[in-house]
């Protein structure tokens, strides 16, 4: 079930009706991690460059490499924070995308099936902040998390895994059923869910192929919805 979703979802990625989805969606998730890049320089020149100024006079001529090791360490630094902010970035193009992903998957994949209803938009953007907000919280537990030898990797996995599962499932199933009932039914699949979440982590852990983590995790949360939705349809419907 679970692969079978996410080769689907990666079968969509260059297909012809997709592509419209896929510029838009590649050009605001790169748009939004360079202005994200610029912001963590600014932090770290704010932050960090004051203390090194007044370090590095007291130190003697022959440690100047001292400050060349700093800045490589720094420059990792900012890498790293790069790579976690793509789950927050891809949570807000998500939002912004998702419909549009979904309408795609269903008519291509799902043509006898009724459409799902787009999320009025309002609740939308609401539903966006509330998931940008949990995915920030969680990857900086995940950040604090990299300080344990032997539980970093798994952290990173293990909480993007439950929170993008999460998330990307309900925004599917919303499209269905009332928000509550697609909470209850992301609760009952919640082993499933979250394994799902996994796929979508280690997707996000590929370099280059991770700019197009929206779209691939909305595309394999519209095909796990309908695969777990087969023997529990929508309360109005049943």
């Amino acid at each position: 079930m679970i692969f079978d979703s996410a080769q689907a979802a990666a079968s969509h990625l260059f297909r012809p009706e997709f592509r419209s989805v896929l510029w838009k969606s590649l050009g605001m998730t790169v748009l939004l991690l360079i202005g994200a890049w610029f912001g963590l320089r600014e932090l770290f020149a704010l932050l960090a460059l004051p203390f090194f100024d007044q370090w590095m006079p007291d130190l003697p001529s022959w440690a100047g490499w001292l400050g060349f090791i700093a800045g490589i360490f720094a420059s990792i630094a900012l890498a790293l924070g790069l790579a976690l902010l793509i789950a927050p970035v891809s949570a807000v193009v998500a939002g912004m995308f998702l419909d549009d992903v979904a309408e795609v998957v269903e008519k291509s994949d799902y043509p006898l099936d009724p459409r799902g209803r787009p999320l009025p938009v309002l609740r939308s953007f609401v539903l966006s902040l509330k998931f940008l907000g949990v995915i920030i919280l969680g990857n900086i537990i995940a950040l604090l998390m990299l300080l344990i030898p032997g539980v970093n990797i798994i952290a990173f996995f293990v909480v993007n895994g439950y929170l993008l599962g999460r998330e990307f499932f309900e925004f599917a199933a919303m499209r269905f059923r009332p928000e509550m009932e697609a909470k209850a039914l992301r609760s009952k699949h919640a082993t499933t869910v979250f394994l799902a979440g996994l796929v979508i982590a280690a997707f996000m852990a590929i370099p280059i192929l991770n700019l197009l983590t929206p779209l691939f995790a909305a595309a394999m949360m519209v095909h796990l919805h309908k695969t777990v939705a087969q023997s529990e349809p929508p309360a109005g419907l049943r």
